[in-house]
């Protein structure tokens, strides 16, 4: 356990709420209005996506590896199950999901691709990945800026890694992104801006 982890729980959600209140909160309304049947959502942290699932869904089902924030969430609302989990190693069946959702999370697991290949396994056939993810800039000069400033980055924001190439690694490990639309993270550090968010699924 980080030393830095509750500190980051506590002050987790007001740095995000700027951001929130300019457009994230409804991104993750839209989005997540696609999620169906049984839910795994990696990286839950404080719960932000809680409120956004449609009410028609069977269940939802909570990973979280920081033990701070896996406590919040218990704290939050007891009708979901929340699992001390790492995105890399999920302890669950091939095939349990008919939903993945993954916000704001595959910037920070260690290895992406072993990641989204646990993603592939535990969804069933047809089933959907749902993503909103920060992602490394096509403009030259602020991927150029994001590369600069990822170390320090990275340390502030415990573990996030602002100049991944989540798109290429999606597309790598054998997802189609063509339902995948371009955003903007407003109201937050220019360097975490650049958005992709929707369905994927494996191919």
């Amino acid at each position: 356990m980080s030393l830095y982890g509750p500190v980051f729980t506590a002050i987790y959600d007001p740095l995000l709420a700027w951001g929130e209140r300019s457009g994230m909160h409804e991104l993750r309304r839209t989005v997540l209005a696609d999620a169906t049947g049984d839910i795994l959502e990696l990286g839950a942290g404080t719960g932000l996506n809680l409120d956004a699932y449609p009410p028609s869904i069977a269940s939802v089902t909570l990973t979280e590896p920081e033990p701070s924030m896996a406590k919040r969430l218990r704290n939050l609302d007891g009708r979901h199950v929340v699992v001390e989990s790492g995105a890399e190693d999920l302890p669950f069946d091939d095939a349990s999901f008919d939903t993945v959702v993954s916000t704001l999370v595959l910037c920070t697991v260690d290895d992406v691709h072993r990641a989204l290949k646990e993603v592939r396994r535990v969804l069933r056939p047809g089933g959907a990945f749902l993503v909103i993810e920060h992602v490394r800039a096509e403009r030259r000069r602020l991927a150029w800026i994001q590369d600069r400033l990822h170390r320090p980055w990275r340390a502030i924001g415990y573990g996030c890694n602002c100049n991944r190439d989540t798109l290429a690694a999606l597309r790598n490990s054998g997802f189609d992104v063509k339902d995948l639309r371009t955003n903007r993270w407003r109201r937050m550090p220019v360097i975490v801006g650049p958005l992709v968010a929707g369905r994927v699924r494996p191919t």
